[in-house]
């Protein structure tokens, strides 16, 4: 009797323990953090009430920002929608996945291109394990609710729910409201807006997974064109009298509804008892279109690689983690992002090469080592519009060159005419000063890091001669 009773409590011991390892378990799952990825469309650096000189009104991502950690110079990886979600949700440079703009390269008029440009990919490789593969391996419910743009259907790319993404980059003609022209989803009451059905839909996904870690991912069409939004917000920004950059009224109507949409998430955040457990990034997947907002004093805009073009907003919520209301100088780019979640959910993603580095050594309160960022776009984008896209020429917002910040010290380089812009951000952010010539050691030690990230990367150079070229006297 006495070797059963011990036996007894043996076997309740190794029960008891095996519980208590299983609930811990399930609780460590439970606690890891959640995670809100807003990524507007086209949103420029300074279009937020907090950011710009007092046309735009955000109340509630201005509210937002005081809770968390923004970035002034935060960049995306490409100055355009697809490379730019691409470079994010691989944590590589385009010069991985070949994904350098959104249709075929070879952009503007033939006879005004010198050079062939490098073919373009438009979709991932549907092998490609992508950021939501990640958080799944972890353990996390994944859903998209917007703008994929990176192949027809995001469910095979480690999404387990999706509204509205597919390979269309824009809403299409009209198509800000009900019924909708993306795929995807389904119609709502006529004149439903868009911007609001999706964050209804992703409130949903909120309220179904309260219990269980998520990763939502929440790519606004909005702030995209076109450039149409609902017609009491346009006659409020039209009747602004203080608009000193002749920002497009429409489109800060645009901004403002995406505005109140980031309030009702975060809103809803609150309800379920989900914001110490969330953290949530807010930013934009590339510059603005300078012709509708500019972003002075950077130069340029969507689609170029001045700052214009790559430096966006970006706001950090991690309650417990990040210091409320700070800011940061610290350059991040948004191919850190994958490498940062997976340091924050310790998972392991072998056979994966990452370009970006963590930030959570930033989002603690500290520092990391300095790191030369690079773009490389070996295509053409021909101009919006040639008179404000305040470009390098007025043909192109960008023509095939590579790009590499560091220290302050930005260089562009140019294939066509072995061009080189070098300017200093601190003193000259809108990059007016080409100091290429007055400070050569500096130059050439950036073209250095250039060509040594070039070999490393495999970056494909454009040297084939356009025989359609038509070089003007």
């Amino acid at each position: 009797m006495r070797y059963l009773s011990l036996l007894v409590f043996a076997l309740t011991g190794i029960l008891f323990l095996s519980c208590m390892e299983d609930g811990q378990t399930i609780k460590n799952v439970k606690n890891r953090p959640n995670v809100v990825y807003i990524n507007v469309d086209d949103l420029g650096w300074k279009d937020l009430g907090f950011m710009d000189e007092g046309y735009f009104e955000t109340p509630h991502i201005d509210r937002f920002s005081k809770s968390g950690i923004t970035f002034t110079n935060a960049y995306a990886s490409a100055a355009n929608c697809a490379p730019s979600r691409a470079c994010l949700m691989t944590g590589q440079y385009s010069s991985r996945h070949g994904i350098y703009t959104v249709s075929p390269s070879a952009r503007g008029k033939a006879d005004t291109r010198k050079l062939i440009p490098i073919k373009n990919n438009d979709s991932l490789k549907s092998t490609t394990k992508t950021l939501a593969d990640m958080f799944k391996m972890a353990g996390y419910t994944t859903g998209t609710f917007g703008k994929w743009h990176l192949g027809s259907d995001p469910l095979r790319q480690g999404f387990d729910v999706n509204v509205g993404g597919s390979l269309r980059g824009n809403p299409g003609k009209e198509g800000y409201f009900s019924p909708y022209k993306i795929d995807n989803i389904e119609n709502g009451p006529e004149g439903e807006h868009l911007t609001d059905r999706l964050t209804t839909e992703a409130i949903r996904f909120l309220r179904q997974n309260k219990n269980n870690p998520f990763f939502l991912y929440l790519p606004f069409y909005s702030v995209h064109t076109p450039i149409m939004a609902k017609e009491d917000l346009i006659k409020k920004y039209r009747a602004k009298t203080k608009n000193p950059l002749n920002i497009n009224p429409t489109y800060a109507a645009m901004v403002e509804t995406m505005d109140d949409n980031v309030g009702k998430l975060l809103n809803e955040l609150d309800a379920l008892g989900l914001t110490k457990n969330t953290i949530v990034v807010f930013t934009s997947d590339n510059g603005g279109i300078r012709s509708i907002a500019p972003q002075n004093p950077l130069r340029a805009g969507k689609g170029s690689y001045y700052e214009g073009g790559t430096r966006v907003p970006c706001i950090i919520r991690w309650p417990g983690m990040v210091d409320p209301g700070t800011r940061s100088d610290e350059p991040i780019i948004n191919i850190d992002f994958f490498p940062t979640f997976q340091e924050i959910l310790k998972t392991d993603f072998e056979g994966r090469e990452f370009d970006g580095k963590s930030i959570l050594p930033v989002l603690e309160g500290g520092n990391m080592a300095e790191r030369p960022l690079f773009w490389h776009f070996p295509i053409y984008l021909q101009s919006y519009d040639r008179a404000k896209d305040d470009g390098r020429d007025s043909l192109f917002r960008t023509r095939p060159g590579s790009t590499v910040l560091f220290e302050g010290w930005k260089l562009h380089y140019y294939y066509e005419d072995q061009g080189i812009e070098l300017y200093y951000l601190p003193d000259d952010p809108g990059e007016r000063k080409n100091k290429a010539e007055e400070v050569p050691e500096k130059m050439e030690a950036l073209m250095k890091k250039l060509k040594t990230w070039q070999a490393m990367v495999k970056a494909p150079i454009p040297t084939e001669l356009n025989t359609d070229y038509m070089p003007k006297n």
